[in-house]
């Protein structure tokens, strides 16, 4: 009752009838019932001719009246329109469920992949004040037929002008940057050709055995990818670029360095990077993972013709570098940073930095990892 009262505040220039006088009425919106923990929906949908026998039922739900609609040419009724705020806002990777319900619809990922927001967008579309859309966050890894957003039109009627806005929105959102194509898009992830390299004399000289490489094996098999090679190498500078300059050779596109990035004198990891990296970023606003670092490397390792190359060359290979705690605590930034890096978007020191709202973890004794605020 409190939805159609809600509406009607928006169409009270629609005349009404007594629910006594409705019968041969066609309803033009649905009349939702709501029985407390039992059921929530549609009692009469849109459309509905009311007979004889739906007097009482309707009396039952609180209805003593009922709008006759009269659309101006220049509105449209809430379930057309919100296929058009849908349109508005889907991008690739995007489609809608079914049909609309009292003004209601929902998104679905068509696709595995990264939800992405333009939340600026977003805000833009919400602040119209008569169309809605909620979202799950941004940089969330959503399944093929998973509900990704809601949307609606608020009153029963709209105006059409204002529907032409959402449009808008929606096409800036497309067509402003070739990084973006909507909205709300799901972008697939890269397939990938891992080379690992774990670091450190203790392992190296086999002194304690290895437990970062399960930990990064156990996380890498949950994406669409291949491990090449797993190698070790002591906390020597020359050593450790030998060691990536394999994975090079071998065709990794995506390197994975473990160890030797705090600030003891033989961690000497960030430094055997610098070496070989065109872009590197050590430390981020993310606890589990402040020291760790990320970099890109020439494919034909700093080749003096390639300096004019930008992050989205085919040419460069990220390499993450994950810290200890990577090897102790089951969720890190490593988790939050990877599906980005996998869609192909560059990550610099600004990405790390906007990481720092919602990048405590609260280390729950059940991690619940993404179903919780991190990195969020």
């Amino acid at each position: 009752m409190c939805e159609l009262q809600n509406k009607a505040s928006h169409i009270s220039k629609h005349k009404t009838i007594p629910i006594s006088q409705a019968v041969g009425t066609v309803l033009a919106h649905d009349i939702t019932e709501i029985r407390k923990g039992e059921f929530k929906g549609a009692a009469f949908r849109k459309g509905h001719t009311i007979k004889e026998e739906d007097i009482c039922y309707l009396q039952r739900l609180g209805k003593e009246h009922l709008y006759i609609l009269d659309i101006a040419e220049d509105e449209i009724h809430e379930d057309d329109a919100v296929y058009e705020i849908a349109y508005a806002l889907k991008g690739e990777g995007v489609e809608i469920q079914d049909k609309p319900k009292e003004g209601k619809i929902n998104l679905i990922a068509n696709r595995d992949g990264l939800l992405k927001i333009d939340s600026s967008s977003l805000i833009e579309l919400n602040m119209l004040g008569e169309v809605m859309c909620a979202t799950l966050h941004n940089n969330t890894m959503v399944k093929n037929g998973q509900i990704i957003a809601g949307t609606r039109a608020i009153p029963l009627v709209l105006k059409k002008e204002l529907l032409s806005k959402a449009a808008d929105i929606g096409r800036r959102a497309r067509y402003s940057t070739s990084k973006c194509t909507g909205i709300i898009e799901v972008k697939r992830l890269k397939k990938f050709k891992a080379g690992i390299v774990i670091t450190g004399n203790e392992v190296f000289y086999g002194r304690i055995k290895d437990s970062f490489a399960n930990v990064i094996v156990d996380k890498l098999k949950h994406f669409d990818g291949q491990i090449i090679r797993i190698s070790y190498a002591p906390d020597d500078e020359n050593f450790i670029q030998q060691r990536l300059n394999e994975m090079i050779d071998a065709g990794a596109d995506l390197l994975i360095i473990t160890g030797g990035l705090s600030v003891d004198p033989d961690d000497v990891t960030r430094f055997a990077v610098k070496e070989i990296a065109r872009e590197i970023t050590y430390g981020s606003a993310v606890l589990p993972g402040a020291m760790f670092l990320l970099a890109y490397i020439d494919k034909h390792l700093v080749n003096e013709s390639n300096k004019s190359l930008n992050l989205n060359d085919d040419l460069l290979i990220p390499l993450i570098g994950i810290p200890a705690c990577g090897m102790y605590h089951k969720t890190t930034i490593f988790d939050i940073v990877l599906p980005r890096i996998l869609t192909g978007e560059s990550i610099g020191r600004k990405e790390l930095a906007e990481l720092g709202h919602g990048g405590l973890c609260l280390n729950c004794t059940e991690c619940r990892y993404p179903i919780c605020p991190f990195g969020k």
